[in-house]
């Protein structure tokens, strides 16, 4: 059946992955100041994160190297006429501006693969929904309700007292595993309507039925020709689920939900700096929630973007 399923793939409508090759989207972006400008602040967090290592000043988790006679130093605060600390320390000495480039290493990759699990979920699931109809369609949809009842932020809290409970003695080593599952848990259901949609519009296509026809397996004809017809929303959503997740996750480790206090991430730095907050050490928390508010506001700008340059009507 590989020979004949040829001409149908040609005969899809226009798939977001095409618009992609065709340059469309390229040609949007560099029109577009607003999303240069967020990609190139998304570009610098994310390259600072990942290359903490090397970019940072210092190593804030290094014990050997903390001093605490350098703890709640201002920023900027020289030493012989060098700036040793540029957005100063926090309570334990550490550097803030390496601390920064650390903890969001943690939220960066915390926020993506969670939203890589919902994807993977979420377009799996909606495919079998909008595909297949009838019962299992009712049946995924009646879970999808049922998720939707729970905020995001309920179901992580439940998911961790639950890993707390279950694995006591391991929960910090399980900590990160355990939180991006509960941050996926709750954002698969928006991928799986949103494929599910677009799935029941595709299927009633000619493209579709002359598969059918000619005998093409369904799961042949879901995931390598309904499914790049439907990428195009799924892109749009989990760029912006990316800041949601990052949000999250910020969330769950201000209440001391989330990564442990040995790996601290952006939500943990500004919660261990709101307790300095009122007495004039106001940099332990005000930079770090800086940093967090950059990363979600390119992204969500670029997500804005990228939903306009996906969208057919305004071109």
């Amino acid at each position: 059946m590989d020979t004949p399923s040829t001409p149908v793939a040609a005969a899809a409508a226009p798939s977001a992955l095409r618009r992609f090759l065709a340059g469309d989207v390229w040609h949007s972006f560099k029109t577009s100041p607003v999303a240069m400008l967020a990609a190139a602040i998304a570009f610098v967090c994310i390259f600072c994160a990942v290359f903490a290592p090397w970019v940072a000043p210092h190593d804030p988790f290094d014990l050997a190297s903390l001093n605490l006679a350098d703890a709640r130093l201002p920023p900027a605060w020289t030493d012989e006429g060098q700036a040793r600390y540029l957005l100063g320390t926090d309570d334990q000495g550490r550097d803030i501006l390496s601390a920064l480039f650390y903890g969001a290493r943690i939220s960066l990759a915390v926020g993506l693969a969670s939203v890589l699990l919902s994807v993977l979920a979420g377009v799996a699931l909606g495919l079998v929904a909008g595909f297949a109809g009838g019962r299992v369609d009712a049946f995924i949809m009646r879970v999808c309700d049922v998720m939707l009842s729970f905020p995001a932020i309920l179901i992580a809290l439940l998911i961790d007292g639950v890993g707390r409970a279950m694995f006591p003695n391991a929960h910090d080593t399980l900590a990160f595993g355990v939180l991006i599952f509960a941050i996926a848990l709750g954002g698969w259901v928006q991928y799986a309507r949103t494929v599910r949609g677009s799935t029941m519009v595709e299927r009633h296509k000619e493209y579709v039925q002359a598969a059918r026809v000619i005998g093409v397996a369904p799961w042949r004809i879901m995931f390598r020709h309904v499914l790049p017809n439907v990428l195009g929303p799924v892109l749009v959503l989990a760029t912006i689920q990316v800041a949601a997740a990052i949000l999250t996750e910020a969330t769950l480790s201000f209440l001391g939900v989330g990564v442990p206090p040995t790996s601290p991430s952006l939500g943990t730095l500004i919660r261990i700096g709101n307790d300095f907050l009122f007495s004039g050490e106001w940099w332990i928390t005000i930079f770090p929630g800086i940093m967090l508010v950059l990363i979600a506001l390119s992204v969500n700008l670029l997500g804005d973007w990228l939903r306009d340059a996906l969208n057919p009507r305004l071109r």
